[in-house]
């Protein structure tokens, strides 16, 4: 049976893969295990805006959410990451596979401007299991807005 995340997808008419891979540890890890790039492994972050409101941010491999970016763009002054108990419950998924697809609630989705026009890769609802497709294609689909969130990664 596939995940919420897979019927998801096959519901919506966009074209991926699926890529199935063992555990990794690190993101470079899942990039070698994904044969693709750092920046084309994109993390989805649940960020919470209020109470009972949340909100998928996507962030490419190599950077990391820019707070004041995204509190800006949002025209709020606070914003926070739920534990992992909360970010279940607000999503259907446990940390390390969510998805917008599939999510137990439709949260608004942002994506950070540098996945446009590439092919990406996606956690796929469960451990182990990720989906590749053409980022445009498959955030249209989610309705996401495109912004300038994140900054570099620093070692």
């Amino acid at each position: 049976m596939s995940s919420p995340a897979l019927q998801a997808l096959d519901r919506s008419g966009v074209v991926y893969r699926i890529l199935r891979h063992g555990p990794v540890r690190s993101l470079p890890e899942a990039a070698e295990a994904r044969g693709v790039e750092i920046p084309d492994v994109v993390k989805t972050i649940v960020v919470r805006r209020g109470s009972d409101d949340f909100l998928f941010v996507l962030v490419p491999g190599d950077r990391v959410i820019s707070w004041p970016k995204l509190r800006t763009l949002l025209g709020v002054s606070r914003l926070s990451m739920p534990d992992a108990a909360s970010a279940k419950e607000a999503t259907g998924y446990e940390r390390g596979t969510i998805t917008p697809f599939g999510s137990t609630t439709s949260w608004p989705v942002i994506a950070d401007e540098r996945v446009r026009g590439r092919e990406i890769t996606l956690g796929a609802g469960e451990h182990g299991v990720a989906v590749a497709f053409d980022a445009e294609a498959a955030l249209a689909v989610l309705d996401a807005t495109y912004a300038d969130v994140t900054d570099p990664e620093t070692p």
